[in-house]
């Protein structure tokens, strides 16, 4: 992985899902100085069966911001979108460009947006297959004054600055990063995530989870655990 940047804003759908992919890799960046933003596109009201989602809203963000700082992560942006219904299109793009000219990375990182998270027959949500779609345009949206004009007009100048979008644990990737020193605090990250975990219904360890994620491509990368991306160029010619 390109790791030549300090500024990055992490885009996903709901509150965990960074945490079961990318939260060690995350750790790792801050904890070298880098600067990491957080911008959940819902609050994940939806997302435990024994709770309204008024309720729900409210204990999944506090657990969010708790998963979020254990990782060096101090700024958590929800915008109140719709969970489980999140759907592509000018709405999204237009949400997620603001926030991009608001922070101005240079390196922005998503959730996978494939079909499935194995190439194959594991079903990837909607949501977050809208949410990635909408995120690797919003980046390019952020950059032309033309598009979502009246932004810019409100004070929010274009930002073309995003160099590369990196999609955590896609089945396409090719792109990994060493999280051996970070994958404890990875695992307290999503173990944060304690009302959503046990409200799933079923067993759940958090460290054999990532371990089995993690370990893999670690192998392939001659680390004990990496985290992989598929990573999107921006830049014309870049190599």
């Amino acid at each position: 992985m390109d790791e030549n940047w300090q500024r990055a804003l992490a885009v996903v759908a709901h509150p965990d899902d960074l945490e079961f992919g990318a939260a060690a890799a995350i750790a790792r960046w801050t904890e070298a100085g880098k600067d990491v933003v957080y911008c959940l596109l819902t609050s994940g009201e939806a997302g435990i069966d024994g709770m309204e989602p008024e309720e729900c809203r409210d204990v999944r963000e506090a657990e969010q911001r708790t998963s979020a700082r254990l990782v060096g992560v101090d700024t958590v942006e929800f915008l109140g979108m719709p969970d489980g219904i999140l759907e592509y299109g000018v709405t999204l793009r237009r949400a997620i460009t603001a926030v991009v000219r608001r922070h101005r990375p240079e390196i922005v990182i998503t959730n996978n947006f494939r079909d499935t998270w194995d190439g194959a027959s594991a079903l990837n949500q909607a949501d977050h297959i809208a949410a990635g779609r909408a995120t690797l345009d919003a980046v390019r949206d952020a950059g032309n004054r033309w598009i979502f004009a009246d932004q810019v007009s409100d004070g929010l100048a274009p930002w073309g600055g995003v160099r590369q979008v990196w999609a955590a644990a896609s089945p396409y990737s090719q792109h990994a990063v060493d999280v051996t020193d970070t994958f404890r605090r990875g695992v307290e990250s999503l173990k944060a995530h304690d009302a959503y975990l046990n409200g799933l219904g079923w067993h759940f360890d958090p460290e054999e989870f990532l371990e089995g994620v993690t370990r893999p491509v670690g192998s392939r990368l001659g680390t004990t655990y990496a985290a992989s991306f598929e990573v999107f160029k921006l830049g014309f010619g870049e190599d």
